[in-house]
């Protein structure tokens, strides 16, 4: 027997113990210590039934993710997969009793609706989360759930990919008992009371399939959600196709059905893409200079300067976390005005069931309102968020480095500027870092975290750290205007506002990055951000403009013109007070007027111009990044945009995408716009370096890594 699968037998019941920590995973000699543990079963005849149960602290969380990998690269052959061992697992002539804590998602699923009973802790979550990743269950899932929950319930978990409790899956038939105390005592329990006794097969189940007729309904309902709710991704509408074989087709031909929609999904750009988000994810916390062993600073106490949109929602993020935070505003009318939309935040949340009443009622009490430095002394981490001015940034750390303890952490929420010359103003630069959260702080994952030229291992480490205890995805990134995110951003929507002055229409504009799978347009994007914010940043930066080289202009007039976006009800569109939006032919009507004023000439643009020329900017200004270092990798870049700027997860990243679309392509597209638009569009030494030896971003990556 294989140590990934322990075997013992307790008076008369055979315990198959899964044993492949973290978190078991199907990983190769998994299902083949099952497999053998089952033939063991049924052989003995000593044995009146077995548990099938996993070791450490979950079940099965699901299949080793790395395998899809190699099945797509045809490192290893798919084969049948994990069917045919489920399937002995259900013809095993004793009752086969599976015991579910933690999860039992995807893989660890299906392994369990192939046995014959299914028992659980209370705490336990089971689901079919494959659509995640861009493909369907593959060994039976969509043909098992239907049988054992209903279709509408199999459908629900199989497109949406949301996990249910242990209390729903017992209300759905999944599980048949939830399991007060010990879990191994009371399977055993259960074990011995099923022995003897007829027991069913999941495969042979058909009370809850209903016919093609009652289910059309269902299955329609479903499409339309998926349509609406997960747009642009092909394995939600796969999976509700397979599960609606289980209605139509025996449960054999079902499996096929299955299997054939599986594969399509396993080979899919969008599944290669999906994979690559879930593993960049946990890649992106590896710093190749920063030892795992590297010490931490504590952090049990903080404190935010700065109650508005930013500092308020910062400080909303560290009270949930747990962490006690004073709030530090100028004057009583602004620190008033910041206390109460975090409360009215909060009151939202609660209303949308986010939050009990109780944890929001426990935040408050740990945010700490104040009008002076008094008590910054004993915190840990001071995050400052006060308005994007250098001089008063300074001002600020300046004090902050007079006030604060030794030792303490403190950091900027800039979203521009030097993280350098901030830490400048401080005898502790070392102890200086930037945390760039995204608006609203209090929702938005991503969180950059800006290096400085002196900041410490151990200031990187612990703000690292802390992102995973705020329920962020946090990316390390280096000191440059804009850092990342942002200066990446500076090309997409200038390219956005020159097809605008260049006679595309402001709704065409943005419908053809929407209809590429972005969350929102550049230029409603601008809107909601609010346009002053990038015009005060232009004209901040206007001496670091080259002389000659065409900039965008529109948008600074609509600002001069008090169009900020949705906070003044106009900007590129027009909002009522709930700040929906409408086209608006005052904005077209003033845009025809100054472009004829600038001589610029008019044209009809089509929407794939429109995308390849804000999306190159972005991967042409991402290569600048990668082959000047402020970015770790290519991953780096892709979460960043998937988890601050709203582009899609399926289509894996903009580097992910020029890789998938080839560097070649990518490369010819963007001399075409260098020779017809200028020097704005001068290809980056390393895309043009990559596309010439037919490598990708992914592979300078790795190839960086290995040398790092």
């Amino acid at each position: 027997m294989s140590d990934l699968v322990l075997f013992s037998k307790h008076d008369g019941i055979a315990v198959i113990t899964i044993n492949n920590p973290p978190v078991n995973a199907l990983s190769p000699g998994v299902p083949e210590g099952i497999l053998e543990a089952i033939e063991k079963t049924d052989r003995d005849d000593s044995i009146k039934g077995a548990v099938l149960i996993g070791g450490g602290r979950t079940f099965v969380a699901g299949a080793d993710i790395k395998e899809f990998g190699k099945m797509t690269s045809r490192e290893r052959d798919r084969s049948a997969g994990m069917l045919p061992m489920l399937l002995r697992i259900e013809d095993c002539r004793k009752p086969v009793v599976v015991a579910i804590h933690g999860t039992a998602f995807g893989g660890g699923l299906e392994l369990a609706m192939a046995g014959h009973y299914r028992v659980a802790v209370a705490g336990a979550q089971v689901g079919q989360p494959e659509v995640k990743l861009g493909i369907i269950p593959g060994a039976g899932g969509t043909q098992r759930l239907p049988r054992l929950a209903g279709v509408a319930a199999a459908v629900e978990m199989c497109a949406g990919g949301k996990p249910v409790s242990a209390e729903q899956a017992l209300k759905y038939g999944i599980i048949d008992r939830v399991i007060e105390g010990d879990l191994l005592a009371g399977a055993l329990a259960f074990a011995r009371e099923a022995a003897g006794k007829p027991f069913p097969k999941t495969r042979e189940r058909t009370g809850k399939l209903g016919s093609p007729e009652q289910n059309a309904a269902v299955f329609a309902a479903a499409r339309e959600t998926a349509r609406n709710k997960q747009p642009g991704l092909t394995a939600p509408l796969a999976a509700i196709e397979a599960v609606e074989a289980a209605v139509n087709l025996p449960f054999d031909e079902g499996c096929e059905v299955e299997q054939k929609l599986f594969a399509e999904c396993l080979f899919s750009d969008q599944s290669k893409a999906l994979i690559h988000v879930f593993f960049g994810e946990r890649e992106v916390g590896k710093i190749p200079d920063i030892p795992k062993e590297t010490p931490l600073i504590p952090v049990n106490s903080a404190a935010v300067v700065g109650a508005g949109t930013m500092g308020g929602g910062i400080a909303m993020v560290l009270a949930n976390a747990g962490i006690p935070v004073l709030v530090k505003e100028a004057d009583q009318a602004a620190l008033d005005r910041g206390v109460a939309t975090i409360r009215k935040n909060y009151a939202s949340s609660v209303k949308r069931g986010r939050f009990t009443q109780q944890f929001v009622d426990d935040c408050l009490k740990r945010i700490q309102p104040t009008l002076s430095f008094d008590g910054f002394a004993s915190v840990d981490l001071v995050i400052e968020a006060v308005f994007e001015g250098m001089a008063l940034k300074k001002e600020i750390f300046k004090e902050l480095d007079r006030v604060c303890k030794p030792g303490a952490v403190l950091a900027s929420n800039t979203s521009t500027l030097s993280i350098d010359e901030i830490a400048s103003s401080t005898a502790r630069p070392e102890f200086v870092i930037g945390t760039h959260f995204f608006s609203p702080a209090n929702v938005m994952r991503l969180l950059e975290v800006v290096r400085g030229k002196a900041t410490s291992k151990e200031v990187i480490a612990t703000c690292m750290q802390l992102s995973k205890r705020l329920g962020k995805v946090a990316v390390l990134v280096g000191n440059c205007m804009g850092f990342v995110g942002n200066r990446m951003f500076g090309p997409y929507r200038r390219e956005a506002q020159f097809l605008v002055e260049e006679g595309a229409g402001i709704e065409a504009v943005d419908n053809a990055l929407c209809g590429f799978g972005m969350a929102m347009g550049p230029l409603a994007t601008g809107d909601l951000a609010g346009l002053d914010v990038g015009w005060r940043i232009r004209k901040e930066y206007r001496h670091l403009q080259k002389p000659g080289v065409r900039q965008p202009f529109c948008e600074d007039k609509l600002c001069e013109l008090g169009r900020y976006g949705q906070k003044t009800g106009a900007g590129w569109y027009k909002y009522d007070e709930q700040r929906r939006s409408a086209s608006d032919p005052e904005v077209a009507r003033l845009v025809a007027g100054w472009v004829a004023e600038a001589g610029i000439p008019q044209r009809k643009v089509g929407a794939d111009e429109i995308a390849d020329r804000c999306l190159y900017a972005l991967v042409n200004e991402g290569a600048r990044i990668l082959e000047e270092g402020f970015a770790l990798r290519a991953v780096d870049i892709d979460i960043i945009y998937l988890n601050g700027y709203g582009f899609p997860a399926y289509r894996g990243g903009p580097m992910w995408h020029a890789d998938t679309v080839g560097l070649k392509r990518v490369y010819e597209r963007i001399c075409e716009f260098h020779e017809r638009h200028g020097e704005n569009w001068r290809p980056a030494t390393l895309l043009k370096q990559l596309a010439e030896q037919g490598k990708t971003f992914a592979q300078f990556s790795r190839d960086q890594s290995a040398t790092a």
